[in-house]
């Protein structure tokens, strides 16, 4: 090994000796960062499969815009990612409509079965001896709503036909496609998951009686052909036709209560997205029965604290972070529910008075005991997906069939697993959340999108349960407090707290231990060490971040930045 030269070895003691490491590794000088930023003009697609990334970005080169290489793309995931998504599970969308210059957001999730009263599910639980809805099997299935939020956001923005945006995969679930290698992972957890369960899981998603590899071919013809179904007749084969037939006769055989009633009565909701502002910039989330809004809570209570001052990942700044996630998560505990269940105080909980008198309850060391504000009323599974095209509409999708890949209940003949989003209801009577029939669950995916000087700024998303507000809130603060690129925002070290009160949980019960914070490699020691000393729980944990997309819009140099998830199989593509 030969000498360094004098300002060389400078340069090393600098980086390896004071304190600098990994950070001297990077032209940018984020030790984080792992890949530059996707830059294109024409169009832009993020995914967290590359094949799902390519099949859009093909729709928008054969003339489509961003709602068609959305629907494109989402129906790739759910052949390729059915780990995270798939047409029995529910959506969400925010989009940005350039010629009409309005955003619009879409709540496409379903409600219980009606034929399913709170006391006949009490009873099912006291039978099974459960204290809870179950994660899997029949009794946690609602009405899946994915299929209807396509046709929704086809109608109202598509360009393309239906029978062009779903064929790139029909085509790759009848010749197969190679497994990536985290969604290989997640398959082959499910595999154990789901052996009880009545249905076709084994049929479908195992080869020779084993999860598909990573590298290995699968296929599922049974989901081409409801493919096939939705692209020659349209929405009603889902819900009023030969699929939702299929799914009425299972359901009756099977001791499950969703029938083609709920089906064919099922409607998604077009919403005004909410938002606040911070720091000249305008953030949008959807407004309950999801979480979305969990995240401008903390914005608003943010905004009362010199993150950037504090520095990135430091003692001080994450100590505010994390007791900003903590008071909002309380309040997403007893608020967070259905509208037409329940009067939700939204305007309240997104005041700036309303941010400015939880900031003051954050103090020196980690709070303990945390109770919702006075207002007068985790281990789910997703993909995000974002497109934008050459006329400048954007597009923030989030779908899911919640926990795994869902109920493992796969109707045989269809091709997909149905979602276990019931389990997201309170058996609690005195709670908003409460379970009861037709109503939606309070759920936990979400799409955001932000907006600066009135034009349309970043499409983003961070899937993953409970993790969802709190990663929206980091990626924005990495790059609005920190001045971080799009794809650093997403590459930077995250933390994620646990044990806040769920909305599953009795509506009398609040976080009392203090929970504790899990934190990724990257975030120092020394750190952990002085929150240990403020009171925080901290522990170092393997996965479990979330999963991050997203575009961002440069309207002066007529570009699009793209970032995809560095963590994840994931890719951003523009042409």
């Amino acid at each position: 090994m030969g000498y360094l030269k004098p300002a060389a070895a400078a340069a090393f003691l600098t980086v390896f000796c004071f304190g600098g490491v990994m950070a001297g590794d990077r032209i940018t000088g984020r030790q984080d960062a792992t890949r530059s930023e996707v830059i294109a003009a024409n169009g832009m697609v993020a995914t967290s499969q590359p094949l799902a990334t390519q099949v859009g970005l093909d729709i928008l080169k054969s003339g489509g815009n961003a709602v068609d290489a959305a629907i494109a793309a989402n129906a790739a995931l759910g052949l390729m990612e059915p780990t995270g998504s798939g047409i029995g599970g529910d959506l969400f969308a925010i989009v940005w409509d350039a010629k009409a210059r309005k955003l619009y957001g879409l709540n496409a999730s379903g409600r219980s079965p009606k034929g399913l009263t709170f006391a006949k599910l009490q009873a099912e639980l006291d039978t099974s001896g459960r204290d809870g809805i179950p994660p899997y099997g029949v009794l946690p299935v609602s009405v899946p709503g994915a299929v209807d939020g396509w046709f929704e956001l086809h109608n109202k923005f598509g360009k393309l036909p239906m029978k062009k945006i779903l064929q790139p995969a029909i085509e790759y679930a009848e010749k197969g496609f190679p497994l990536t290698e985290l969604i290989a992972h997640y398959w082959k957890l499910s595999q154990q998951r789901y052996q009880d369960v009545p249905g076709a899981f084994a049929e479908t998603y195992l080869i020779n009686g084993e999860a598909p590899a990573k590298g290995q071919v699968f296929r599922n013809p049974d989901l081409a052909k409801s493919y096939r179904l939705l692209a020659s007749k349209g929405r009603k084969a889902f819900y009023e036709g030969e699929i939702a037939d299929r799914i009425d006769r299972f359901m009756k055989a099977n001791g499950g209560y969703l029938r083609k009633a709920d089906l064919e009565s099922h409607t998604s909701e077009w919403v005004q997205p909410a938002s606040v502002k911070y720091r000249g910039y305008e953030v949008f989330e959807l407004p309950p029965n999801g979480q979305g809004i969990a995240a401008l809570q903390m914005l608003q209570i943010l905004k009362h604290f010199d993150l950037a001052g504090m520095g990135f990942n430091s003692a001080d700044s994450l100590h505010v972070l994390i007791e900003a996630k903590k008071l909002a998560y309380e309040d997403r505990a007893k608020f967070y529910v259905d509208p037409d269940f329940a009067d939700i105080p939204l305007d309240r909980l997104l005041s700036e008075q309303y941010g400015a008198e939880r900031a003051k309850l954050i103090g020196e060391r980690a709070a303990s005991r945390v109770e919702p504000g006075v207002a007068t009323l985790e281990e789910g599974d997703t993909i995000y997906l974002t497109t934008a095209d050459q006329d400048g509409n954007m597009v923030s999708l989030i779908q899911s069939n919640y926990r795994g890949m869902g109920s493992g209940v796969v109707v045989p003949g269809t091709g997909f697993m149905l979602q276990d989003r019931g389990q997201l209801f309170s058996m609690d009577p005195d709670h908003a959340n409460v379970y009861a029939p037709g109503k939606r669950p309070f759920h936990t995916i979400i799409p955001a999108f932000a907006m600066k000087d009135g034009e349309p700024w970043l499409s983003f998303g961070v899937m993953g349960g409970a993790m969802q507000p709190q990663g929206h809130v980091q990626i924005l603060v990495n790059m609005i407090d920190y001045g971080m690129n799009l794809q650093e925002a997403g590459d930077a070290a995250r933390w994620q707290h646990f044990g806040s009160t769920e909305p599953t949980e009795a509506a009398d019960k609040v976080l009392q231990n203090g929970g504790y914070t899990e934190v990724e490699s990257g975030i120092p020691y020394d750190v952990v060490r002085d929150l240990s000393a403020r009171g925080h729980k901290l522990r170092y944990g393997v996965g479990g971040y979330g999963g991050y997309q997203a575009i961002l819009h440069d309207p002066e140099a007529g570009v699009y930045y793209g970032a995809s998830e560095s963590r994840k199989d994931g890719q951003a593509a523009g042409y």
